[in-house]
């Protein structure tokens, strides 16, 4: 037989623990989007409990299990941390439902790009471990030095297949961080991982970050990074005709922007001759307008990060510095094709943006572009196995793997048209 006093303690830790994880997953459902100083903590928390949401269920379950056994319902405020903890289980259950309608729109845009029906199979046996990202490190080659600009030693890591080969696909990806923090180990990794298990080498790529840094310099190293890639194409069996480049928020705003300058010179300083095209870029919940003309950014956006740590400048006094930062402004025919990628909750970058970005590209854009609105999606959705993420993940490397067999079949065609006809 218990004390009573266990019992009330373990009612009133109950009812706090309900109120916390309560309001933990009510933040999913109702992220906080107005706020400068909590907007990003409320995403980051958003994104944790959505693409979370089976452990998070567990854990609460478990603990209140635990303290129910202590005697927590032979007090009110135990019975109200229980009805309380039960609807934050009922909210968990609907986003793990959410979670499963991810895949729809990945593969319908499959569809579109290929015109037959795409089909894939989830392994949701890899959910049993959302931070399963480590990779084989004899296929792994860390902090190769792709430049030297302004005293430092730009880096990039290289993630090999499984079997040695040649002419295989390229795929870089771009950290995000707000272009001032963030390194090429923490993101892009699921991803990274599951291209290079079948086929492609990646690079994980750090640039110069801000306050030190000062657009377009973000976007110079991206270059850079990219030309020696294609420089070094024979050492690391890479076909230089197809270098894909990805990445989330920031990273997915400097993809976009160097599928869309490609051999730029103003943007290749010292390097001005070098082939910097892609064969495709994957941006995921990227911002594409850094005007923000339609005023939907998160709050401070311009006034605490934009104008005094990334571009350096007032936007009521140099406008035209941020229509050049942004990748709508560079819209163009000769675009290659795009996947954009972007979570229908995100509070951090606007979907409305995005889905503005793609409906201009698609004017203009002689190339497929893709576009896909994942499902309960917050910013960063990608960062763990989860059932938003893996869809995405699949659907990335079918995207890729579809655009590098066509332009092989395309270019065999036009071998065998320039072959000499049989005498």
């Amino acid at each position: 037989m218990l004390p009573p006093d266990v019992g009330t303690f373990a009612a009133w830790l109950l009812l706090a623990g309900a109120l916390v994880s309560g309001a933990f997953t009510a933040n999913v459902f109702r992220p906080i989007r107005r706020s400068q100083w909590l907007v990003v903590p409320s995403s980051l928390l958003s994104m944790l409990a959505a693409e979370l949401a089976v452990y998070h269920l567990l854990w609460q379950a478990a603990a209140a299990g635990g303290l129910v056994a202590l005697g927590a319902l032979s007090v009110t405020a135990g019975q109200i941390g229980l009805g309380i903890a039960a609807a934050s289980w009922l909210g968990l259950a609907v986003l793990l439902l959410r979670g499963r309608r991810a895949r729809a729109p990945i593969m319908a845009s499959l569809t579109e790009l290929t015109g037959v029906p795409t089909q894939f199979s989830i392994p949701w046996w890899r959910l049993a471990n959302p931070f399963s990202l480590r990779f084989d490190r004899s296929r792994v080659i860390r902090n190769v030095e792709y430049a030297r600009v302004a005293g430092r030693r730009l880096r990039l890591d290289i993630h090999l297949p499984p079997q040695p080969g040649t002419l295989r696909p390229a795929i870089m990806q771009i950290h995000g961080g707000g272009w001032v923090v963030g390194d090429k180990r923490e993101q892009g990794v699921p991803l990274l991982r599951h291209l290079s298990d079948r086929g492609f080498v990646g690079f994980n790529v750090n640039y110069r970050l801000s306050p030190g840094a000062t657009f377009p310099d973000h976007l110079v190293d991206i270059k850079r990074a990219i030309a020696w890639v294609r420089a070094h194409a024979d050492e690391y069996g890479v076909d230089p005709r197809f270098i894909a480049v990805t990445g989330g928020s920031a990273g997915g705003h400097l993809a976009s922007l160097a599928a869309l300058t490609a051999d730029q010179p103003r943007f290749q300083p010292g390097f001005e001759d070098a082939d910097t095209r892609v064969a495709a870029a994957v941006p995921l919940y990227a911002i594409y307008d850094l005007t923000d003309r339609s005023h939907r950014q998160a709050p401070g956006f311009h006034a605490r990060l934009l104008e005094p740590l990334v571009i350096k400048a007032f936007f009521a006094e140099e406008p035209e510095k941020f229509v050049d930062a942004s990748p709508s402004s560079h819209i163009n025919a000769d675009a290659p094709p795009f996947f954009v990628i972007h979570g229908e909750t995100d509070t951090m970058a606007p979907l409305d943006d995005a889905r503005e970005f793609v409906a201009s590209l698609r004017e203009v854009s002689r190339s497929p572009v893709l576009f896909a609105v994942v499902a309960g999606g917050q910013h960063s959705f990608d960062v763990f196995l989860s059932p938003r993420s893996i869809p995405v993940i699949e659907g990335v490397g079918l995207f890729l793997a579809h655009l590098h067999a066509a332009r092989a079949g395309d270019e065999a065609v036009a071998e065998r048209s320039v072959e000499p006809a049989d005498p």
